[in-house]
């Protein structure tokens, strides 16, 4: 008789535990009344026990129903849980990554990725998303991603929806252009001096986002929601600022730009993190991702030294020999600071 047992009827069982009466499962359930009291009758004859008194006006549990009613809600689960499976399995043929990336990550190491992950899953199809603060989170949240590279002093938008995990670290330099007054200066500037000049910061470009202030040290700040046009406006020798040294490690090499010390100022590392929805499965597509975004040394050899194979084999000038061997140490995201 067992076999008869069907997960509908099971359903039924647990709606009417819930709801407290076989009405309020039917309502539960969207099914008559009557269809109702069919499944939990065939349930009790298929399992030979009763599942609720019948002198009572409320649906009260036996102990039988007691005893068996976390099977049901556990035979259910599996249920949900096989269904999802099988729909990922049927859409396997195209796997899906959605994510957003903090527009400080370092740009070439998330294309190597994005190329290696190409080389695993020639089938997959990317909705890549540059964002700046909170940005990524909120398109967690609106369905638009399931997963957000984030930068870990951003503020959260919702700790209980969303979780992060660790995924690598990088630094910041401070700079402004060869011609800006701070530039003049060869040892390490006080806190104070900076506050005399201009500080370009990047703030978040969605509407009321909660602004995160680290690593700014004037109260003569301008503000961008872009970080190119950040990179732009320091060339300009407009301001000073912080920028991720893998952006402008050419400009130190070239002069474009001079990498300014601090004295008695510390800036801690710019630690990058995953986040997604809570409970959220990563699928195998997806945790490949993760794995070589939070990993460089993941990334076959000639992918991650491209830069140096695509100069060919000509004798280089030390200045350009000193780039590429920059250009490769800031490739992979090893250690950087925060948005300032």
């Amino acid at each position: 008789m067992l076999d008869n047992v069907t997960i509908n009827q099971l359903r039924a069982f647990v709606a009417v535990c819930d709801q407290g009466s076989f009405s309020g499962a039917a309502r539960e359930l969207r099914r008559a009344q009557s269809a109702i009291s069919h499944a939990i009758n065939a349930l009790e004859s298929a399992f030979d026990v009763l599942l609720f008194e019948r002198n009572t006006r409320k649906a009260t549990l036996t102990a039988a129903g007691r005893s068996l009613l976390p099977d049901a809600r556990g035979v259910i689960s599996r249920t949900e849980e096989m269904k999802m499976r099988a729909v990922s399995i049927a859409e396997a043929g195209v796997p899906q990554v959605s994510i957003a990336v903090d527009t400080y990550f370092p740009r070439a190491h998330l294309i190597d990725c994005l190329r290696t992950l190409q080389a695993d899953f020639p089938t997959v199809a990317i909705n890549l998303r540059m964002t700046t603060m909170q940005g990524g989170e909120r398109l967690v949240l609106e369905g638009t991603c399931a997963l957000a590279v984030t930068i870990t002093d951003v503020p959260e938008l919702s700790p209980n929806t969303i979780e992060r995990q660790h995924l690598s670290e990088a630094h910041m330099v401070t700079v402004c252009a060869p011609s800006h007054p701070l530039a003049a200066i060869a040892a390490p500037i006080p806190r104070e001096e900076f506050a005399r000049h201009i500080q370009l910061v990047v703030t978040d470009n969605q509407p009321n986002a909660e602004k995160t202030q680290q690593g700014v040290a004037s109260e003569r700040q301008w503000w961008v929601n872009d970080l190119g046009a950040k990179h732009d406006l320091l060339r300009g020798s407009l301001c000073w600022g912080h920028m991720p040294h893998h952006m402008v490690a050419e400009d130190l090499v070239s002069g474009a730009l001079v990498e300014l010390k601090r004295r008695a100022w510390h800036m801690r590392a710019l630690t990058f993190m995953v986040s997604q929805r809570r409970g959220y499965a990563f699928s195998e597509c997806e945790t490949r991702l993760v794995e070589l975004l939070g990993n460089p040394e993941h990334l076959p050899k000639d992918v991650s030294q491209r830069s140096v194979a695509r100069k060919g084999e000509g004798k280089k000038s030390p200045k350009a020999a000193a780039l590429e061997q920059q250009s490769i140490r800031s490739a992979a995201p090893p250690r950087m600071s925060v948005k300032r």
